[in-house]
């Protein structure tokens, strides 16, 4: 069970202001400076500094919310457990996780299917978002892990690999460009800001030093089949991992123009914070599925 002290010291992180911490606490201003005080003589260090109107962790400050915030799903999770053991016997709380986009559309559903193959009782909650929106959710405890490609900060979320992915460019028609350059004359079709498929190609596009304005145009659409079906009319042409867009190259809808210099490839993975005590049941989660061989996550201790 945590503290009271550990949820002031949360909250005061989350809103960035003691005042404000106060008023969703239902405690007084005072209260909230008190506990973070006997926080920083526990500790031995400052956990806040003033910033504008406001007050922002220190680094040993940001370093205690990763902890502490991992620690409070956590127990939210072990709470439900316990309701569900308690309500019905050998009962489960469900799969709570999150997808970003392509992997929600074109990989998860072959990874449920065989889990619930296996799992016919297990009761799974998925949501979808980009990768800013998924560590969001991780980081509010309303997920309790995610499948994703895009970045995210190594130093407060964990993963484990589930496929590495080929990144493909796609037309409607057209021959391999030698260089990336070489389509630089067309309409460019992609996902909002903040998606992993975007990140990954303007990454790939700065390390050249390009960006998505020296294309002709730039068409932002954030849903994968809108962005197929845009770029099969012809409007362009788009950047998207390959398990994506396998139906349409087979039909020939779409045509792979991957320039010779853009043999990228990148991981799919499943992420939790760092520090969760449910570590090894994410990574044996995550094996199994690579594997083929679903298992329930609570089969596994907990770390």
């Amino acid at each position: 069970m945590l503290d009271y002290r550990t949820h002031t010291f949360l909250t005061v992180c989350r809103t960035g202001s003691y005042t404000r911490a106060a008023t969703e606490l239902h405690v007084t201003q005072p209260a909230v400076s008190q506990h973070i005080r006997q926080l920083e003589v526990h500790y031995g260090c400052a956990l806040f500094a003033k910033s504008g109107r406001g007050v922002e962790p220190t680094e040993a400050g940001q370093l205690l919310y990763q902890a502490l915030c991992a620690a409070e799903n956590d127990e939210a999770r072990l709470r439900s457990e316990l309701d569900a053991h308690t309500a019905e016997k050998n009962a489960r709380p469900p799969l709570r996780f999150g997808c970003t986009r392509t992997i929600a559309d074109y990989v998860a559903p072959r990874l449920l299917a065989a889990h619930l193959s296996r799992h016919p009782d297990e009761h799974v909650l998925m949501r979808t978002g980009n990768t800013t929106e998924l560590v969001t959710l991780m980081d509010a405890g309303e997920i309790d892990f995610a499948l994703m490609e895009g970045s995210f900060d190594r130093r407060a979320f964990e993963s484990e690999t589930l496929s590495r992915e080929p990144f493909v460019a796609v037309a409607a028609a057209g021959e391999r460009a030698a260089s990336v350059t070489d389509l630089l004359d067309r309409h460019l079709v992609l996902r909002e800001p903040g998606s992993g498929t975007r990140e990954i190609l303007e990454r790939h596009l700065a390390a050249r030093e390009l960006s998505v304005s020296d294309f002709a145009g730039v068409i932002e659409l954030a849903s994968i089949p809108a962005i197929k079906a845009c770029v099969a009319a012809g409007a362009g042409v788009s950047f998207l991992y390959r398990v994506a867009v396998e139906r349409e190259l087979a039909a020939g809808t779409l045509v792979d123009v991957t320039p010779a210099d853009c043999a990228i490839t990148h991981d799919f993975s499943l992420v939790w914070q760092r520090g969760s005590r449910y570590a090894n049941r994410y990574r044996a989660l995550a094996r199994a599925w690579r594997a083929g061989r679903p298992t329930a996550p609570e089969s596994a201790p907990p770390a």
